[in-house]
């Protein structure tokens, strides 16, 4: 008789490394769970342009518990279309869950456990609406409560649980934080080398040493999460911490493409060729479009938000320089309910965009691309062309000290231009 493994109640759950690498195909360039912003359809761009495993927006364990609630449902995890998860357009994929209740949690849990590889624990949300809900980072402190939401899908979900989360102030109780979640049941570990307290101006630098301890206590894979925002910063990650891959969030939603062409390695003499550097940046109104076309060939929906979000990150460099066409973007309204019919009004702008930005890169024809690259004088990172995309990284409140930065209503409307959406 032939064994049914189709039947996820009858599959093997696999564990650890068995997870890592038979299941998930040993992902090192991973793309993080991002409030309405890891949508399905900026996780099929992503998977275009290299990502190997992409974690759906963090769901609301309370508000996903209720099955009467369809619109919550099916906002944050479409079961109808038959598209998210699918495993020919939408895999590797882990879902991620907000939650208190271990209860509320394995429900939540039950409904989308034969519609992907892992279930993760959302355990690093440092946002005032985690602290009013109760979730994220701020659990921290109730290590109970975390050890059980952990092992009852660890004991009860056919498929394996996994948890995302951020460091203490020391490296010692970091350690120990890890190694309980390891003992709880979670069979992959995402460490954000970020306090609670490092979130929007204060975000500041993740600490790679800490995630290095928690690679060396641990015997489950260990993914890398901070101060990714170009190719070397991955290479360098890995070598710093020993994680299995690294995990991206900002650098990743202000360029799409940051994984493509990894492979080519970073001391090749054409690395910095205008062919090899348009792989890693190519042009930001061009991803733009590619993401419309790509939301408007599914049947699941993307919400409003979600989509002008990433429009504005994406053309980020180009909006600080054409302020006539930040405004226009900014002032579409789309009905929600007619994404696709009314989906034109942000093409328009992109358009409008690749048209300005053909001529910025006609003015410059003949010029090598590396030549045209700067140092941004706060943060010291480097800055492309306008025209290409490129990662954004917000100055700590220290640099901007350092360098004497003016006072915010001293700068242009070009410079103080930030478009804040949360990711974790």
């Amino acid at each position: 008789m032939t064994e049914n493994t189709s039947d996820p109640t009858l599959r093997k759950k696999l564990s650890g490394y068995e997870l890592y690498r038979d299941v998930l195909g040993s992902p090192k360039y991973v793309v993080a769970p991002m409030v309405e912003q890891s949508e399905l359809a900026w996780r099929k761009l992503s998977r275009r342009y290299g990502a190997q495993l992409i974690y759906t927006p963090m769901i609301n364990a309370k508000m996903f518990v209720d099955a009467t609630n369809k619109t919550y449902r099916r906002a944050n995890f479409d079961l109808i279309s038959g598209e998210e998860g699918d495993p020919t357009i939408d895999r590797p994929l882990i879902v991620q869950f907000c939650a208190n209740d271990p209860e509320q949690l394995l429900t939540s849990a039950k409904v989308v456990e034969n519609h992907c590889d892992a279930v993760d624990l959302n355990l690093g949300c440092p946002q005032d609406i985690a602290k009013r809900g109760r979730y994220g980072s701020f659990l921290q402190d109730d290590w109970d409560l975390i050890y059980k939401l952990i092992n009852i899908l660890h004991v009860n979900l056919s498929i394996p649980v996994t948890a995302k989360f951020r460091v203490f102030p020391t490296v010692e109780k970091t350690v120990e934080y890890a190694k309980m979640l390891e003992r709880a049941g979670a069979q992959i570990l995402t460490c954000h080398g970020r306090l609670r307290e490092q979130r929007g101006q204060l975000t500041g630098l993740a600490d790679w040493d800490k995630i290095r301890a928690v690679k060396q206590a641990v015997s489950v894979p260990v993914l890398a999460n901070g101060n990714i925002l170009y190719q070397s910063d991955i290479d360098a990650c890995l070598k710093a911490t020993g994680c299995d891959g690294v995990m991206s969030a900002e650098g990743q939603l202000y360029n799409p493409a940051l994984f493509a062409g990894i492979e080519h390695p970073l001391d090749s003499p054409d690395y910095d060729s205008d062919e090899q550097i348009l792989i890693r940046h190519p042009r930001h109104v061009d991803l733009a479009l590619e993401y419309l076309d790509v939301v408007m060939s599914l049947e699941t929906t993307t919400s409003v938000g979600g989509i002008k979000g990433h429009l504005f990150k994406i053309m980020r460099p180009g909006l600080m320089h054409e302020l006539d066409l930040r405004d226009k973007l900014g002032k579409v309204k789309i009905n929600p309910k007619k994404v696709k019919e009314c989906i034109g009004a942000y093409r328009a702008v992109c358009e409008e965009m690749k048209s300005r930005m053909e001529r910025d890169e006609q003015a410059v024809k003949g010029t090598p691309l590396k030549d045209l690259i700067t140092v941004e004088p706060i943060t010291g990172i480097k800055v492309m062309p306008h025209w290409l995309a490129q990662p954004y990284f917000r100055p700590s409140p220290e640099q901007k000290k350092a360098y004497g930065e003016p006072n915010q209503s001293a700068l242009n409307p070009a410079q103080i231009l930030t478009i804040v959406i949360y990711r974790e």
